[in-house]
């Protein structure tokens, strides 16, 4: 819309108007500044992907022959899991409960390695341990919108696939719930193997990769999971970035009241300040926002005692220091910490945080919120009747718990510093995080 602006001058008695530069003129909800956005190229699945795509959907390859990759994540359900609980179940009858909370697939052909500190191609020679004792000594800038560029730069964890960042590749990713006896249970590589070979795409293998690679079973699963990786980066329903929020970037499409209030107060540093961590901002490049600096944080969610391991009292789930991670286990400065997840389509989730232990983006809110300033309102009383705060995590480890990020800034007794207004408009804005919104002509 253009809004001209008419000046009229007086002379000679005599009055005369003209109209100046046309201006424009945004309507309300509008992003006043659209961009170009770069989506990843859309074309047919390459022989590869589709060999990947079989493998995917294949149940045949779980021990009780009814779990697949797509069982866990689900591509109706954003390639997230497709039940309300805090876990799947898996194993040989479906039965035993996952460690945790089932991540999305989507959007993870950008992730960057597994690193401490930015990750440094040109100086792969320093190791983690050695990033790790810079990181003791070096300066934390403080998360927010607006320091997002200077806060990417700390020497913190950062990057890998899974919670905590043990798997670099896709294709590493794909090959731990094979494995796994909670997930789907393959048992060995040589079952698997013997399962591809007997697989109606086993056909495929051998075109791509020859026939000898039927008689390796290393060779053959590790070509199986290559495939997977493969179809996860060539399918654009992995990373389609089709919501109502891209499209309102492109000038497609405008918010609400609640939805561009939820906006400003994502980016706020003065009140959610979700923008602090999950970046909304585009690259440089044009390339979308994925709404993580794929950094790792200690938040101390609470304890899940639906989970069964919980029920141990002395078993605590620490991210990057394990149980599932062990190769920087001595790191214990990194107790206790999870990877940021992307807030893409995070609205249709049914389990948050890495335990699950949220049900809804309410009771997120409720928690970013209420942590420090009402921490009765997260955690559970102890039989002494004192609020259990950072109840699934050591005490030993406490100090890793973030209180410098805002909103984690604030104290006990505290103004807390989002209104349940705010909580309900922030809830709005992430709802247009989900993909397959259908913006005007």
């Amino acid at each position: 819309m253009l809004n001209r602006t008419i000046a009229c001058f007086v002379g000679a008695g005599l009055m005369a108007c003209v109209a100046l530069a046309a201006e424009p003129q945004t309507l309300p909800g509008e992003n006043p500044n659209p961009v170009r956005l770069v989506r990843p190229p859309v074309a047919p699945l390459s022989a590869m992907a589709k060999l990947g795509r079989d493998v995917f959907f294949d149940t045949s390859l779980s021990s009780s022959g009814k779990m697949a990759c797509a069982s866990c994540h689900s591509p109706d359900h954003a390639y997230g899991p497709p039940n309300d609980g805090p876990v799947m179940p898996g194993g040989p009858a479906l039965s035993l409960p996952g460690l945790r909370a089932v991540p999305s697939l989507t959007y993870l052909q950008r992730q960057p390695d597994f690193s401490i500190g930015p990750d440094d191609r040109e100086n792969e020679t320093v190791t983690l341990a050695q990033m790790a004792d810079i990181g003791q000594t070096a300066t934390r800038v403080q998360k927010t919108a607006q320091q997002a560029t200077q806060s990417a730069a700390n020497i913190v964890p950062q990057g890998g696939l899974f919670w905590d960042g043990r798997a670099d590749t896709l294709q590493i990713q794909a090959s731990g719930p094979l494995l796994d006896p909670r997930e789907m249970d393959g048992g060995s590589i040589e079952v698997i193997a013997e399962k591809l070979r007997r697989a109606p795409y086993a056909t495929k293998i051998a075109a791509l990769f020859g026939e000898t690679v039927l008689k390796n079973a290393n060779l053959l699963v590790a070509e199986a999971t290559f495939a997977i990786g493969r179809y996860q980066i060539e399918e654009p329903s992995f990373h389609p970035y089709t919501s109502k929020f891209d499209y309102w970037l492109e000038g497609k499409a405008r918010f609400n009241d609640n939805e561009m209030r939820g906006y400003r107060l994502f980016n706020d540093p003065e009140k959610a300040n979700c923008a602090g961590c999950h970046s909304s901002r585009v690259t440089r490049d044009g390339f979308p926002p994925l709404f993580t600096d794929t950094q790792y944080e200690a938040l101390a969610a609470p304890r899940n005692m639906v989970l069964p391991d919980n029920k141990d009292p002395g078993y605590f789930d620490l991210g990057v220091c394990g149980p599932v991670r062990k190769d920087i286990a001595d790191q214990t400065q990194y107790c206790g910490m999870f990877k940021t997840p992307t807030l893409r389509n995070t609205a249709l989730r049914r389990a948050y945080f890495h335990n699950g232990v949220f049900t809804s983006l309410r009771q997120v809110m409720d928690f970013y919120n209420f942590r420090d300033t009402n921490p009765e309102k997260v955690y559970p009383l102890g039989a002494d009747g004192k609020v259990q705060r950072y109840n699934d995590i050591p005490m030993k480890y406490h100090a890793n718990v973030d209180v410098s990020d805002p909103p984690f800034d604030r104290h006990l007794g505290e103004t807390p510093a989002m209104t349940d207004q705010d909580e309900a408009d922030i809830i709005a804005f992430l709802n247009t995080l989900n993909d397959g919104y259908k913006p005007r002509e």
